[in-house]
């Protein structure tokens, strides 16, 4: 059995070991940043599909992208306007990004917040941790806990009982929206139909 408690799965993404945990769309398969490469192991997921770094609060991710200042005032619009949600932004890495995240194009990096209680809890008790559906590459997303246990026994789940009460999630990956310097682009229509006004472009 590899079900943990809260505290228990939070200790294990802190020391470096690959997590598992409901979100507001499918579960994440998890590890702190730097331990990236055991995601990219775990799932036979070829190295040309960057993971996506996930926080408890868009202030946790801000460290991990760079832009000019009307940049970030347009990222941070659409931020206050999905998040938390089922939306992944794709922007410009900083140095802060362990290139292991995206070996292939270290300079950009998907971020997202989740809509969800347990997964924002550990989270903001975790840090930023780069995330993942939790499938075998190809796959469709596993959206149980017991599913992920079973398929991989290496990786510490949440236990059932610690997330009793909170909302499933949706089983839809989240949106991913790329920006090209002007303005979005839709690279998957996911959780969300997103809506980009014209002040959302520079």
């Amino acid at each position: 059995m590899t079900q943990v408690s809260l505290t228990d799965l939070i200790a294990g993404a802190r020391a470096g070991f690959l997590v598992s945990f409901p979100t507001d769309t499918v579960p994440a398969l998890a590890a702190i940043p730097e331990k990236a490469a055991l995601i990219f192991a775990a799932k036979q997921r070829s190295q040309d599909k960057p993971l996506i770094l996930m926080a408890a609060s868009a202030e946790d991710l801000w460290l991990y992208v760079k832009g000019s200042d009307s940049e970030y005032k347009v990222w941070q619009e659409v931020a206050d306007k999905y998040w938390p949600g089922g939306l992944t932004l794709v922007l410009p890495a900083s140095q802060h990004l362990p290139k292991v995240m995206n070996p292939i194009d270290p300079t950009t990096i998907g971020i997202r917040v989740p809509k969800s209680a347990i997964a924002q809890s550990i989270l903001a008790q975790t840090g930023p941790l780069a995330t993942t559906s939790a499938n075998f590459s190809g796959q469709p997303p596993l959206q149980t806990m017991a599913e992920i246990e079973t398929l991989f026994p290496q990786v510490l789940t949440l236990a059932t009982t610690e997330y009793q009460g909170e909302m499933p999630g949706m089983g839809v990956p989240s949106t991913v929206a790329k920006w090209t310097g002007r303005n979005w682009q839709i690279l998957r229509q996911g959780a969300i139909e997103l809506e980009i006004s014209i002040d959302n472009q520079i």
